[in-house]
């Protein structure tokens, strides 16, 4: 099969986008499939897939948020017009911004089916880069795109069902939305050295230690978290929460630390690679934190429950599918002090933290690669073979001449 991938985001980028772009890349070249990326240029280094089976395009920073591009339409049209000759089975949109529309063009062209995966909750998203705009009218306004867009696509793929309810109430068909989760490659099972991390910075060996990793970002509730400290610390003065990415919010959330008066029980590590450096950082910490509100999965609690982490974490859109019968983590109540009470007790509770590490490592076996990226395949043939038969239909129905 030959998969045409079209975004406006990919690494040395690194977001939920990209890694799961880069997961069912990986398992589906595996599976014996090609996939070609259509994917913005960055002028940022970094250790960035690259090969003829990835097509970068001139781009330029977004406005407001200059960690991510804006292709030139010009050049990603004829990048895409030099492809349309290759027999495609199916054209897999992985954005909503100029990849999206393009991924249309490319489809009503040559007749391929056309996916396009939802990744992010945009109507509690944008406002914070917008902000000359009224939250409620920019909602509103990314609900209806949104559903245009969707309309747009032969299959809707969305990360969690909890996703799939907020499109449907949009007005996105049921029959159109498949949920289909990014799973954790082998790499994620493989466990970090937790005790050179922390010696590495300067981490005593029984400070009580809250993790999160991710984009630090506005929409990630980070600043809850920073609330929720200060309630630990009156309980546990030494406790320590390690914040693991960068972000346009790293400054405002320091500033915010600083006025709480909780800097010494705060440490920014900025962004770590993925790989030995990450997987020792879940290794080393005793809990892992996660407030965030607008997640489409949560794809970093599976990576933390892989590690054998704990996690206390908010049960918010697709952070359901993931924490719902789950034996290896904790829901957090939504008020920052009772989610520091809850986080303090797991902090002092070896037995229970014990407990829960076994069981969140067999919890999140169930979330693997490569099983994810075979139904992603079913998907593809079906709507491939779907297209196949309409195509047949029309012929048989059109009169010759």
């Amino acid at each position: 099969m030959k998969i045409l991938v079209i975004s406006d985001v990919f690494h040395p980028r690194v977001n939920g986008v990209s890694t799961s772009m880069e997961t069912f890349r990986r398992d589906l070249c595996q599976l014996g499939h090609r996939v070609h990326l259509v994917v913005p240029e960055y002028e940022i280094q970094g250790d960035e897939p690259s090969g003829p089976d990835i097509s970068r395009i001139a781009s330029r920073p977004v406005p407001r948020d200059p960690e991510d591009r804006l292709m030139d339409w010009r050049r990603l049209c004829r990048q895409l017009d030099a492809l349309a000759t290759e027999p495609w089975d199916v054209i897999h949109v992985q954005t909503p911004f100029l990849a999206h529309y393009a991924g249309v063009r490319m489809a009503r062209r040559t007749g391929v089916p056309l996916v396009i995966t939802y990744h992010t909750l945009f109507e509690e998203y944008l406002y914070h880069y917008i902000p000359v705009i009224p939250r409620a009218a920019m909602r509103l306004l990314a609900r209806r795109l949104s559903s245009r867009q969707c309309g747009q696509a032969d299959a809707v793929v969305v990360p969690s069902q909890a996703m799939a309810e907020r499109l449907h109430g949009y007005g996105v068909t049921t029959q159109a939305t498949h949920v289909l989760a990014t799973g954790l490659p082998p790499a994620c099972y493989e466990q970090g050295d937790g005790a050179a991390f922390r010696a590495a910075h300067d981490i005593p060996a029984d400070r009580p230690v809250a993790l999160f990793v991710g984009r630090a970002a506005h929409e990630k509730n980070i600043g809850f978290l920073l609330e929720a400290m200060q309630t630990v610390r009156r309980r546990l003065p030494e406790a320590l929460l390690l914040i693991a990415g960068e972000g346009p919010a790293v400054e405002p959330l320091r500033l915010q630390a600083k006025q709480l008066d909780i800097g010494a029980n705060v440490r920014f590590l900025g962004y770590l690679k993925p790989g030995s450096v990450l997987a020792g950082c879940y290794a080393a910490a005793d809990v892992f934190a996660f407030a965030s509100c607008t997640e489409t999965q949560g794809l970093v609690l599976l990576e933390a429950m892989a590690q054998g982490l704990p996690a206390l974490a908010l049960a918010e859109m697709g952070t359901h599918d993931i924490l719902d019968d789950c034996p290896g983590a904790v829901i957090g109540r939504n008020l920052p002090a009772d989610f520091g009470l809850q986080l303090a007790e797991l902090l002092g509770d070896p037995a229970h933290r014990a407990a829960l590490a076994v069981a969140a490592r067999q919890w999140a076996e169930r979330w693997k690669s490569e099983e994810q990226a075979r139904r992603m395949v079913d998907l593809y043939w079906s709507l491939s073979a779907r297209r196949i038969a309409e195509l047949n239909c029309h012929r048989a129905v059109t009169p010759a001449g």
